[in-house]
């Protein structure tokens, strides 16, 4: 390697082998990671608490997430229970008992299926609701607890190569970061996957998402239950569920417009332009719109499945590889997973980190493939014309969300085990 001033992960620091000898390993196999969103730290934490070195690239100046919500099912929660974090999961979620679809414009209800005990009982795992800045503060306070130095911040990835026994990461700070892997975890517009592959061309999906997080004493009682909400309408519906024990209700509502093409989290709209989206719907919608200080929006963008993600001792995860509509409740989980089982090959692998990679890749592909696809094809379930009436809603809801349905389009993704499964 290298030993020019500028090159940055040569030598083992002080801190870096204390964390070593805390996580009971030993291990010279290095890994840079771009990124410090959820993925990023999973993949940090399990790597750290297997004796690898690790190296957080993130490019905001302070750590932190975009306020909203996100949901865990019984196979991200699990992961993270390995992690040694289910007590502090437990204190930052909400536990809602069902998830239940309601008829736009009637409110009609018929239940989903049950979030409670039975995620528990048939899966070993609970189903959780969270504000995403809870959740990314106890990954990061435990990353850090691990290897205090493991995150270093201001450094956005700019380029990539890869040389005979190493990848460098080159950041707009003008330094280079040396490893033996380097897994780009840095989003849905990833340099890494940039320098990769090139860029990936999205499509706009003709669906624009609003968000917003309402302080739930701001709402009557029956908007404070503690269920996941699925209200479905043509050409439109929306998600509601409690955060932070039953502090907050996230509010999601996705309406198919043609007007709008800014993917990005942090544009502003506002409540006058959200309520117009939804002007037709129930009352209760229309209140949780109303209570939203402020909405934001962004265009949601269709990408096919990448074929392939690695190449080399450089890899991807999360939104970089498999970005999806968020119409299955699973992006998060998808990098949580991603994160945990890239651990996994890399331990086992330690000594071929190119080897560890293919096997992550293969173990992954198809798998979120199957959940980008089934998130489009949750979009047209959720604004079928079907539901533009309330007697042809019945006959809809009734075949498209019996239990057998709802059994194969979920079940497949809850059971995973990722501390179990083939890699």
């Amino acid at each position: 390697m290298a030993s020019d001033q500028d090159d940055f992960g040569l030598d083992m620091t002080a801190t870096g082998n204390q964390a070593i000898n805390e996580a009971g390993k030993s291990s010279r196999l290095h890994v840079v990671i771009a990124g410090a969103g959820i993925g990023g730290l999973v993949a940090a934490l399990a790597l750290l608490r297997r004796g690898v070195r690790v190296t957080v690239l993130e490019q905001a100046a302070q750590l932190g997430e975009v306020g909203a919500g996100l949901q865990l099912s019984a196979n991200g929660t699990r992961i993270l229970h390995l992690l040694g974090l289910g007590d502090a999961l437990a204190r930052i979620a909400a536990r809602p008992a069902r998830k239940i679809v309601r008829l736009w414009n009637t409110g009609q209800t018929w239940n989903l299926f049950d979030l409670g005990a039975e995620s528990v009982e048939r899966f070993g795992y609970p189903y959780f609701t969270v504000y995403r800045p809870d959740l990314h503060r106890i990954l990061a306070e435990a990353v850090t607890r691990l290897d205090a130095q493991a995150i270093v911040l201001g450094e956005k990835c700019v380029g990539i190569h890869q040389e005979a026994h190493e990848a460098v990461v080159e950041t707009a700070s003008g330094k280079r970061y040396r490893a033996d892997v380097v897994v780009g975890a840095d989003g849905v517009h990833s340099q890494v996957r940039a320098a990769l592959f090139g860029d990936d061309n999205p499509r706009y999906s003709g669906i624009i998402a609003w968000r917003g997080v309402i302080p739930a004493a701001t709402l009557p009682a029956h908007l404070r239950e503690p269920s996941g909400v699925n209200w479905v309408g043509p050409g439109a519906h929306v998600v509601h569920y409690p955060l932070r024990g039953g502090q907050f209700v996230n509010f999601v509502g996705a309406v198919e417009r043609g007007d709008w093409g800014v993917e990005s989290w942090t544009q502003r709209g506002s409540v006058e332009e959200c309520l117009r989206d939804f002007e037709h719907w129930h009352a209760d919608v229309r209140t949780l719109v109303s209570a939203i200080e402020t909405p934001y929006k962004w265009a949601l963008m269709v990408r096919d499945p990448m074929p392939n993600w690695t190449r080399g001792r450089v890899t991807l995860l999360g939104d970089a590889c498999h970005p999806t509509l968020p119409f299955l409740a699973q992006g998060a989980v998808m990098a949580i997973e991603d994160g945990y089982v890239l651990a996994r090959c890399l331990e086992k692998w330690s000594t071929e980190p190119e080897v560890a990679l293919q096997h992550y890749q293969r173990a992954r592909i198809d798998r979120t493939a199957r959940m980008v696809r089934g998130s489009a094809e949750n979009a047209r379930r959720f604004h079928n014309p079907a539901l533009a009436h309330a007697e042809g809603a019945a006959n809809y809801v009734a075949n498209e969300w019996n239990e057998t349905r709802v059994r194969e389009r979920y079940e497949w993704l809850f059971e995973y085990n990722a501390d179990t499964v083939e890699i």
